[in-house]
């Protein structure tokens, strides 16, 4: 299971390839669960830390726009992101999620095929009228994305295990990956929540919280927190 750390300056992204992370997402925690960085703070952190990480970018919370998703998907990707996330916010529908999507898989393959497009969804979707889990799974696989990935959209201390159950979970994961999508995990996800995660068979986890300072998504992240959370996971991939 991938470690999936979100930091927002290149500070953070030093502690958490420092603290061994697989994937560096940069994001902006005042602009939503998946809320894009500038294009310069993303080539920053690239050319920050070097060839040696593999680099995500989150696209925002999107509604059915899927111009602005397709533009914004290219720009994370001329910045050096090779995972781009997008999530699936506003969107009401099947058919608007996949054209969102579709958009910006064509965006991000024309101009750099190795690109992993990830089309996110959120477990707690109920609260703001979203598409369920489901639903996204069947739009990742229409859009010919390469991963789906589950996130929570409202951060005030409620969780993915507060949304959702271990079945629903592992339903998801399953669909997913009879789908032929590497599925993602990710909502306000601490340390003692890992392993029930990796039960659920997800391929990647994603976190920011859990790693911070206090355990607070608007506080720096630390990396001896995130070493902590990395070796954990690959304990539990080592004994699986």
């Amino acid at each position: 299971m991938k470690v999936l750390v979100s930091p927002e300056t290149l500070d953070e992204a030093r502690a958490a390839f420092d603290g061994g992370a697989d994937i560096i997402d940069v994001k902006n925690v005042e602009e939503g669960a998946l809320g894009a960085n500038y294009p310069w703070v993303i080539r920053e952190i690239v050319q920050g830390i070097g060839p040696g990480a593999v680099f995500a970018a989150s696209i925002g919370d999107l509604g059915h726009e899927p111009g602005n998703a397709a533009l914004a998907a290219l720009g994370a990707v001329v910045s050096g992101a090779r995972y781009v996330k997008a999530g699936l916010y506003g969107v009401r529908s099947v058919a608007e999620g996949t054209a969102v999507m579709a958009a910006v898989r064509r965006a991000c393959k024309e101009r750099a095929p190795e690109t992993m497009v990830v089309a996110a969804g959120y477990a707690d979707r109920e609260r703001f009228g979203g598409i369920d889990p489901a639903a996204v799974v069947e739009v990742a696989q229409a859009a010919q994305c390469d991963v789906v990935m589950l996130d929570t959209a409202v951060k005030d201390g409620r969780t993915l295990f507060d949304a959702l159950d271990a079945a629903q979970l592992r339903t998801f994961v399953d669909a997913g990956h009879r789908a032929g999508l590497t599925v993602a995990l990710a909502g306000s996800i601490r340390f003692e929540d890992i392993a029930r995660v990796a039960a659920a068979g997800a391929d990647i986890i994603g976190v920011r919280g859990g790693v911070c300072i206090a355990n607070d998504r608007t506080t720096r992240i630390d990396a001896a927190r995130v070493r902590r959370f990395t070796q954990r996971c690959r304990e539990l991939a080592h004994a699986a």
